[in-house]
């Protein structure tokens, strides 16, 4: 059953609105012409139908069918005959309703089926063709890079919910072993962990519900990883952190700078007994910021095959997210491991 809806009758008015302009301006147009407005008005009233009928079988039934699958000879040959049966009609519609001088813009000399006369006929038709169609095109062109860039960014909001899925497990995954070599050793220092795992899931879960994420509080939140850290390995974690510029207001996106904490940690304590790292954040104007990560580095170990599922998804969000309006780079000094992140705040 046919269904009209808001979106067809909105579509409905634009087409009435636009044939209903096109005839008026062709009845002042040609009636200015012959100076005879009673002429131009009926002889636009024979051929606006013809129009009409001609154009949206061109557009919704010749187009679709014949030009977009590449049959051009069977367009070509159906184009032609309805170019036929429109100068047979409308001649003889004319001649019959409106006047006997079938053109009078060749004056008394125009006669049927002579060639000047069929190609003015056929080529005022294929004007009228080629000017609503190329609009159609141009609406359908319009309608689907519109359609194309949501499902784009659909596609981009998807694999970042993806994406920040794989992040949280890993996290806690990690987290919850810190807390079990505390529970072997029987510390005081696991209630305290149990805390600290609480307030950090507490944000994950119910705090961080979008794409961004209040700085101030994604800091608050590596604090609280390496307090965790901290619990584990006692006095074996040196951490500093610096913060230059007012972080007031600026959003990122969450749990970002937490997996280059992790990685850190990784780099400094595997086969070493102490950790120091040094984390910076730096407002750069109004448009950027800044990030320096500076971590003791085992020389020995080989950190290409150890960065894991974290530092991968992290990648894969700074180009879903930011294309290449960011830096990211890694250096490795003096057995010391340098990051420095650079993504736009605004």
């Amino acid at each position: 059953m046919f269904k009209f809806n808001i979106k067809q009758s909105i579509s409905v008015k634009y087409h009435i609105l636009f044939w209903l302009g096109y005839f008026i301006f062709n009845v002042v147009r040609w009636g200015s012409y012959f100076n005879d407005y009673w002429y131009s008005l009926k002889s636009n009233l024979i051929e606006f139908p013809i129009h009409i009928i001609v154009v949206y079988i061109n557009v919704y039934i010749l187009i679709p069918k014949l030009v977009l699958r590449k049959r051009y000879w069977s367009y070509l040959f159906w184009l032609i005959f309805m170019l036929a049966m429109v100068y047979m009609v409308r001649t003889g519609l004319n001649y019959v309703l409106v006047t006997k001088n079938i053109w009078p813009e060749a004056g008394n000399s125009g006669q049927f089926l002579e060639l000047n006369h069929i190609v003015a006929v056929v080529l005022g038709e294929l004007y009228v063709i080629g000017f609503v169609s190329a609009i159609k095109l141009l609406i359908d062109w319009s309608i689907e890079k519109q359609r194309n860039e949501e499902l784009a960014k659909l596609q981009l909001s998807t694999e970042l919910k993806y994406l920040r899925t794989q992040i949280q497990p890993h996290f806690f995954f990690n987290t919850l072993n810190n807390l079990y070599a505390l529970t072997l050793t029987k510390s005081d220092n696991a209630p305290q962990l149990v805390i600290k795992i609480s307030d950090m899931m507490q944000y994950v879960l119910y705090e961080v519900n979008s794409s961004k994420a209040d700085l101030f509080e994604e800091i608050n939140h590596i604090n609280n990883f390496i307090d965790i850290a901290r619990l584990r390995f006692n006095d074996s974690i040196e951490f500093e952190t610096d913060i230059t510029g007012n972080i007031e207001d600026i959003e990122v996106p969450p749990l970002l700078f937490l997996t280059f904490i992790e990685n850190s940690f990784k780099h400094g304590l595997k086969n070493s007994e102490k950790v120091t790292v040094v984390m910076s954040f730096e407002v750069k104007g109004k448009n950027y910021l800044e990030f320096n990560l500076v971590n003791s580095f085992n020389s020995n170990s080989d950190i290409t095959n150890e960065q894991g599922i974290g530092i991968a998804n992290t990648k894969r969000r700074l180009n879903l997210l930011f294309g290449s309006n960011y830096v990211l780079e890694t250096t490795i000094r003096d057995n010391t491991y340098n990051l420095f992140l650079k993504i736009p705040i605004r």
